[in-house]
């Protein structure tokens, strides 16, 4: 049996960091204990932090490889193993790839199309094949506001690895498109719309949701529970929408738009989820509420790099130091976003656990937030 042995280390444990040595023998982590010793077959971490992998819920950073210019299509294959390297690079050993499904196909320049049941078999055969460095499951965004939402859902069984199914509204007026503005220079920038092509837009959607937005919810939720899912809420704004995403057996809160909302999951035992980027940028690019007043009010669960995947070790960092708790800020990103999908074998350091672990090295400028990637191992095997 296989057997690594990282000594020297400051070990990042559920709620403390220790120096020592990690073995790891099966796949599993054998052994933790105390101590500066490095024995003469281990790999002497000089120091560095040695920490679970990282655990994303919520990227659609595969989306990026898929289309790295406008109108450019990439080969799916190539581009499923680019993203799976890159997440690796900067320490994800499990993701879970955000895939929309609910398409627009009557809406004239702003039309989008299905894509999800293709890139889900071409993700699975690969995973099958062996070809992908670390563990894929699939998160379907389903989009309320769409045509063909239950048809899509439908394609979908309890074999596809479906680990979550988030319930996404982008109604104009509502949610993250609260502001008309700001959807205004999202929509008429990528799509090339005049003013009354963007108005008659916002009517259309408008409509949309008004005429199948509560039978999509509906299905929406009834389809997380066939998969085995977990259900999650996605731009929450108001305490009442909350209270819906209570009704629906919500389990955590993607990117709460304000204050109020945050507060709500709180209280409502809702675990909150809150982009990586706004927390190292210092606020939101949609103008919604800052990441780090929610971190200041105890109000941070769980990080997600949301399309910057460098972003989620540098944001557990700086989260550590904001809140002068290492341990703490590493769980945002390893043990809480697993717990929060029912991943009870990885996101801790324990004997026993699944041996998905990590080598960091920290910025020499202390407070920076950041660290290079050294190791990585993915039970047990080093991938990176």
């Amino acid at each position: 049996m296989t057997e690594t042995i990282l000594a020297n280390a400051n070990i990042v444990l559920p709620t403390e960091v220790i120096t020592g040595s990690l073995v790891m023998r099966g796949g599993m982590i054998a052994d933790i204990a105390a101590g500066t010793a490095v024995p003469p077959d281990a790999i002497d971490c000089e120091g560095d932090l040695v920490m679970p992998g990282l655990v994303e819920l919520h990227t659609d950073n595969i989306e990026r490889h898929l289309q790295p210019r406008p109108a450019v299509d990439w080969p799916h294959g190539a581009a499923i193993l680019a993203h799976d390297a890159e997440l690796c690079s900067v320490g994800v050993t499990t993701v879970f790839d955000a895939l929309r499904v609910g398409s627009v196909v009557s809406d004239g320049k702003t039309n989008y199309g299905e894509y999800a049941r293709q890139l889900a078999d071409e993700l699975l055969q690969m995973r099958a094949a062996n070809a992908l460095r670390i563990s894929h499951f699939i998160h379907l965004r389903a989009e309320v506001c769409s045509e063909t939402l239950i048809e899509e859902l439908d394609k979908f069984g309890a074999d596809d690895r479906i680990g979550i199914v988030s319930l996404m509204d982008h109604t104009p007026g509502e949610r993250q498109f609260r502001d008309l503005a700001q959807l205004r220079t999202y929509v008429r920038g990528k799509h090339g719309l005049t003013e009354d092509e963007f108005l008659a837009h916002v009517e259309s959607q408008i409509a949309l949701r008004e005429r199948l937005g509560a039978d999509h919810e509906k299905a929406a939720v009834a389809a997380a529970r066939r998969f085995g899912a977990t259900l999650a809420s996605h731009d929450d704004t108001t305490a009442a929408q909350v209270a819906r995403s209570v009704g629906h057996g919500v389990q955590f809160a993607e990117f709460p738009t304000t204050f109020e909302a945050a507060e709500a999951c709180r209280a409502h035992g809702i675990a909150v989820m809150m982009g990586a980027p706004n927390l190292i940028r210092g606020g939101s690019h949609s103008g919604n509420v800052a990441a780090h007043v929610l971190a200041d009010a105890d109000l941070l669960d769980i990080v997600s790099s949301d399309y910057v995947p460098s972003s989620l070790l540098g944001s557990a960092l700086f989260l550590g130091d904001l809140w002068g708790d290492v341990a703490r800020g590493i769980r945002t990103v390893t043990a809480n976003p697993a717990c929060a999908v029912g991943l009870t074998d990885r996101g801790r350091l324990i004997p026993g656990a699944r041996a998905d672990l990590l080598r960091v090295r920290r910025a020499a400028t202390s407070g920076s937030g950041s660290g290079s990637v050294l190791g990585v191992w993915v039970k047990g095997d080093r991938v990176g």
